[in-house]
Order: structure tokens, then C-alpha cells, then sequence
């Protein structure tokens, strides 16, 4: 009995006992127990990491990817806090080869793999018993764990490359000539090389991805979300938190949507392709909520016009009175649509020249009573390093047309001058033409957003050289990919706002139900969020998460 005293007197339970029965008697509480253990509760130690499971699950489009579960230590029990899915980013094109895509799958199983093993066993027992809310400590841990791998992945490679220069000395095998990028066929010996192909710059090598790297990115996002969950705030606040050093912003702002309303096929008889997204940004002054419904609105009239046979037709409901206006009422629709969805959430359409989606874009918003460029923006992603031949040494726009980069710094200005409601172009060069990107940028830097997303370096490397090591432009698309972690894209987004870029936060093509992305923006200040479009439950629920949180900061009066 002497001790039991004495150790409740050194843990001052007599003194907070009498002080919880002084404090709650006034009030009298309904659930008198439940108050007492509220009132405890903040005596209590705080939560810290106990277990981390790795688990091997499905993504948006029913691909491998890996989700992170973490359980903490609260109030003496194990208790589940979070898990978040990571989405898998691929970077093999659309049209690449069968055999391709074969090696992709199987590099992507085996990272999956890899990254459940990591995440169960090494990061297990390398962050038990760290607070969650220590973002900073966990990403420094992650980071030397994957500075650890890498070099262990290096001296494999050395040993292997070895053992091959001396099996190709003992063998003296020729090897065989390796094809050009882009799948395309090399050139036949002894054939006379144009000066394009000789002046244009050679592909730049992928950067290689550490099978296993996923586990990093996942689990930074994951400890952050369980720090959120344990200091009871959101998910966007605890980011927001962590990059102004726990000096909360008075007021937040929404990034705005670029929502996906077109995937332009590339296969035939479709002619274009140039046009991988056509999007829509709502304009400022429209809260998100309206500027969704507006985009859903145009959609809906989009599928009217692609299921038309013939011509583009007017709505009936607008047909009399907007005669004068839908000046392109007339002009020759794209091939049909099959009513088909992109894995990007949008609707695929084959187009046979550059205006025809414009112009389709254009008639659909008419037929609406709306105005592109007043009511509605236009953005488009011309993924430009997917149609580089390398054998001619120039992109092809169109089936059999080929330009050269300054070619195509002409046609992009034709292009915005004759459509300037086109207020954002992303990736109309490859990252190779950086003398092209800063005479395209001198054109139109002034008239519409060019950003960087194929062409801009990954996260690693533009943090490692501590600048933003890409062609000129107006700013980046980043991703929460492979082995970024939290604090990564903390940096790098003070690091963009500070060069005076624009942060645009996208999602990859290999989505997962997972919200996180949609507070991270929020968290981070971006411009833009480019999720894809408004189809597909993977995609919808980012959309969802975003519209969630412009109410709650309404609600609070923190929205600006």
C-alpha cells in the first residue's frame, strides 16, 4: 500500500483526481465517465509508431501497387491509425511496343514486391517508437535507408557489368544493334543522315527507378497522415503546418482545377496526334463547386455532340436563340465516339486535324450560353516527347506530318493566336529543345502558362541541384511519385514559389482511390491540380476531397 501511494503521488494522480472531479461537477456532464477520461487524456503519453504493414493491392485501372498501413501505441493498446495507397507512375508512352509494356509489368510487379518486403520488415523496425508527428526525423531516416539500397543496387550492377565484359571476351559476340527511342526503326547502314537528324539532340536517358523505391514515398505520406490523425487537424492543415514551421496561414487558397474533358486517340483512323488531354480550368471568380458544375455541364453537352452522326448541331434548347453566335455550327465533327472512358476519367475521341477539338470545345460551350476565354479556359497537354522521330529527326502532329521543334514553336503561335481562351500549353517540347522552349517562351510567355511536366527533372534531382534544372518555362508538374517524400515537395514547392513558377500538383496515370494528392495541394499552395477528369471512382473522389475541403475552410472564414 506504501508504494502504490507513492507512485500514484509521483504521478500527481491524487492532485489531477480532485482537480478533474472540482472541474466537472459544475457541469454536470451526461456521460460523466466519458468526460473523466476526456479530461485524462491529455495527461496521457504521446501516440508513437508500433507496427508498419506493407500490402500488395489494385490501383484505379486494376495494375499491382502498394498500400502502407500504420498502427501506434495509444493509451497502452495498438491501435490502427491510417494506411494510404500509393499510386504507381509509369513512364512507358502509349504506343509503346507489346514487349514494352511486357517488361514494364513485370519491373512493376517486382518493385511492388520489393516495396511490401521493405515497408514489413526494414522500415518495421527502423521507425518503431518515433512520434508520427515527427515528419522531418522520418523523412531523414527514409532518405538514408534509400541512399542505402541505391548504392547497394550500384555495386550489384558493377559486379554484373563485370562478369559480362568478361563473358563477351571469351565469347566475342557481336551485339546487335539496339533500336532508336520511341520504338522507331533504326537507320540502314551507309544511308546519307539528314542534317536534322544530326542537329537534333538525342533523348536523354530515363532516369532509373529503384525497384522498390515505392516503399519511400509511401511511407512518408503515410507517417504524415497519421501525424494529422493524432493531432486531430486535417490532413492539408498538418502540411500546411509542417511548411510554414507551425505558423498557420490566416488564410488558404484553393488550387484551381484542370479538369480533363478529351483524350485524343492516337491510333486510326484518327489523324491527330498531337492532343493527349484538352482540359478546362474554371475561372477565379466562380467558387469550386460552381466551376465544377460548369465543367460537368459542357461535358454532358460534349457527349451529345460526339454521339451526333454528320454535323456539329446546336442544343435544342439553345438552338433559336443562339443562332447568330454558335458561329461553327457547320463544320465537320470528329468521328464518332464509342462512349468510352480514358483511364484518365474523360472521354477518347479520334481527331482528324488540330482545330477540330477546339473547335468542338468551342460549339459545346456556345450551345451553353458560355464563352471560352470569359467563362471558361482551355488547357492542353501536347505530351510532345511521345511523338518525336527519331529517325527523321521531327514530331509527328498528324498521321504522315512531321515538324521540326522550330517548327513547332510557329504552329503553337498560330495555334494561341487564333484560340487564346488556350491560357496553359503543358509539354509541347520535349525537355531536349531548350533553345526551342525559350523562343516558344519569348512568344508566349506573356499569353498562356508553359509548364513542364514530362520535361521537367524528377523531384530528387531538381532538390538536389537545389534549382530548377529545366527548360525555360512558366512552371512544373509534380508527383508524388517512386521515393518523394513529404518533406521533398515541401521544399521544392518554397524552392518554385521563390524562382516564381507555378506549382501545378498531378496525379499519375496509374491512380488510386487515395485523396492524400488533393491536401497536399492545398497544404503546399499550389496554383493548379491537374487529377484527370470527371469520371472513374478513382479520380471523382479527389474531386470530392477538394470540394470537402472548400466548404470546411468556407465554414471556418479561412478561405481566401
Amino acid at each position: 500500500r506504501q508504494e502504490a501511494a507513492e507512485y500514484y503521488r509521483d504521478h500527481r494522480v491524487p492532485q489531477r483526481m480532485e482537480e478533474a472531479l472540482n472541474a466537472l461537477f459544475p457541469l454536470r456532464p451526461a456521460d460523466l465517465y466519458g468526460e473523466l477520461a476526456n479530461y485524462f487524456s491529455k495527461f496521457s503519453k504521446a501516440p508513437v509508431i508500433c507496427k508498419l504493414v506493407g500490402r500488395k493491392v489494385l490501383d484505379g485501372v486494376g495494375q499491382p501497387t502498394l498500400e502502407v498501413e500504420i498502427y501506434c501505441t495509444v493509451k497502452n493498446y495498438e491501435k490502427r491509425i491510417c494506411s494510404t495507397v500509393m499510386s504507381f507512375h509509369s513512364q512507358i508512352p502509349e504506343n509503346a511496343l507489346p514487349e514494352t509494356n511486357e517488361a514494364d509489368e513485370k519491373e512493376r510487379n517486382d518493385s511492388v514486391n520489393t516495396a511490401v518486403e521493405w515497408v514489413s520488415d526494414s522500415l518495421n523496425t527502423m521507425l518503431r517508437d518515433l512520434k508520427p508527428t515527427d515528419q522531418c526525423k522520418v523523412d531523414e531516416m527514409l532518405g538514408e535507408y534509400f541512399t542505402k539500397q541505391a548504392e547497394f543496387k550500384k555495386e550489384i550492377e558493377k559486379q554484373e557489368e563485370a562478369a559480362a565484359e568478361v563473358t563477351l571476351a571469351l565469347t566475342s559476340c557481336t551485339p546487335s544493334a539496339t533500336a532508336l527511342p520511341g520504338g522507331k526503326k533504326a537507320a540502314k547502314p551507309g544511308r546519307k543522315v539528314s542534317a536534322a537528324e544530326r542537329m537534333i539532340p538525342p533523348a536523354e536517358p530515363v532516369e532509373s527507378v529503384l525497384c522498390g523505391s515505392l516503399a519511400i514515398g509511401a511511407t512518408s505520406l503515410a507517417i504524415a497522415k497519421a501525424g494529422a490523425t493524432v493531432s486531430r487537424i486535417p490532413l492539408y492543415l498538418h502540411i500546411a503546418l509542417l511548411k510554414h514551421g507551425q505558423d498557420l496561414p490566416k488564410e488558404m487558397t484553393l488550387p484551381l482545377p484542370m479538369v480533363t474533358l478529351l483524350n485524343c486517340e492516337k491510333i486510326p483512323p484518327a489523324k491527330l496526334k498531337l492532343m493527349k488531354e484538352v482540359m478546362l480550368i474554371p475561372p477565379v471568380q466562380l467558387s469550386l463547386k460552381q466551376g465544377i458544375e460548369r465543367v460537368l455541364d459542357i461535358q454532358k453537352e460534349m457527349t451529345r455532340l460526339l454521339e451526333s452522326p454528320g454535323k456539329v448541331q446546336s442544343s435544342p434548347r439553345l438552338a433559336d436563340s443562339k443562332k447568330g453566335k454558335a458561329h461553327n455550327t457547320g463544320k465537320k465533327a470528329p468521328p464518332r465516339a464509342l462512349k468510352r472512358i480514358s483511364h484518365l476519367g474523360c472521354l477518347i475521341t479520334g481527331c482528324d486535324n488540330l482545330e477540330q477539338p477546339l473547335l468542338l470545345m468551342q460549339t459545346a460551350c456556345n450551345n451553353l450560353g458560355l464563352e471560352l476565354g470569359t467563362d471558361m479556359y482551355l488547357a492542353i497537354n501536347c505530351a510532345a516527347h511521345e511523338l518525336m522521330d527519331y529517325v527523321k529527326g521531327k514530331y509527328e502532329i498528324l498521321t504522315g506530318m512531321f515538324k521540326s521543334p522550330d517548327e513547332m514553336v510557329d504552329m503553337y503561335v498560330e495555334l494561341i493566336n487564333k484560340f487564346p481562351f488556350i491560357i496553359a500549353l503543358i509539354d509541347p517540347l520535349r525537355k531536349e529543345d531548350r533553345q526551342q522552349w525559350n523562343n516558344i517562351c519569348c512568344a508566349l510567355g506573356s499569353k498562356c502558362y508553359l509548364i513542364a511536366e514530362d520535361a521537367a527533372t524528377c523531384i530528387s534531382k531538381l532538390k538536389s541541384d537545389q534549382k530548377i534544372n529545366i527548360p525555360t518555362c512558366s512552371g512544373v508538374v509534380l508527383k508524388y511519385i517512386n521515393q518523394t517524400k513529404v518533406s521533398d515537395l515541401i521544399e521544392l514547392t518554397g524552392l518554385v514559389d521563390g524562382q516564381r513558377h507555378i506549382t501545378i500538383l498531378g496525379s499519375p496515370d496509374g491512380e488510386s482511390s487515395d485523396d492524400s494528392l488533393v491536401d497536399l495541394a492545398v497544404g503546399l499552395g499550389a496554383r493548379f491540380i491537374k487529377l484527370g477528369g470527371l469520371s472513374r471512382g478513382e479520380r471523382v473522389t479527389k474531386y470530392n476531397r477538394l470540394l470537402a475541403i472548400e466548404e470546411e475552410l468556407a465554414k471556418n472564414r479561412t478561405l481566401r
